[in-house]
């Protein structure tokens, strides 16, 4: 799809193609729509961005609190998750590495009241648990940055996904 194949969308056409960008925030699409014609992908990014960043620290932790805990049953995930997670090998662990991600994946939550986020397509089984460990420890604060960085990478994946369709998909199954 192109760029005025996008901008040839009517408002609804819109939020169905582009709405889970941001994990279950079709608020944010509906929001930058009415700044249509887009100039391309890095104008409907940056909008996107410019917005997330507006939201005072309560709306940030709610885009966060839109993401699944990594490797929950897939029926509990967007299709889009379950594409991620499986690009990210989290669907291959074994029942010890599931129970070690699980595990601190809660500890996590508990600690900042949001889930772990990382952009999971771009990362293996490994470098999202080494991640996991490292960022457990962190300030709330910056804890709630880094998640956002991480939203604002899976956006540009997902919408890069929806606009060239036959973009090649990383595949890591690198053990936790």
């Amino acid at each position: 799809m192109d760029i005025n194949a996008v901008n040839a969308l009517t408002y609804e056409e819109f939020l169905e193609i582009f709405g889970n960008v941001v994990e279950k925030c079709p608020i944010i699409l509906a929001a930058i729509w009415s700044n249509h014609p887009f100039r391309g992908v890095a104008d409907i990014e940056a909008q996107i961005s410019d917005f997330i960043d507006s939201l005072p620290e309560s709306g940030k932790e709610g885009i966060l609190r839109c993401h699944p805990d990594l490797s929950l049953p897939a029926v509990s995930l967007t299709r889009d998750s379950v594409d991620e997670q499986r690009a990210a090998g989290l669907v291959c662990m074994d029942s010890g590495e599931r129970t070690l991600l699980l595990e601190l994946c809660a500890r996590y939550r508990q600690r900042f009241g949001f889930p772990f986020v990382i952009c999971a397509r771009a990362n293996s089984v490994e470098s999202i648990g080494r991640a996991l460990r490292e960022r457990v420890n962190r300030e709330r604060a910056q804890e709630r940055e880094r998640g956002i960085e991480e939203v604002k990478k899976i956006c540009s994946l997902r919408l890069r996904q929806i606009l060239q369709p036959h973009a090649e998909r990383s595949t890591n199954t690198t053990k936790l």
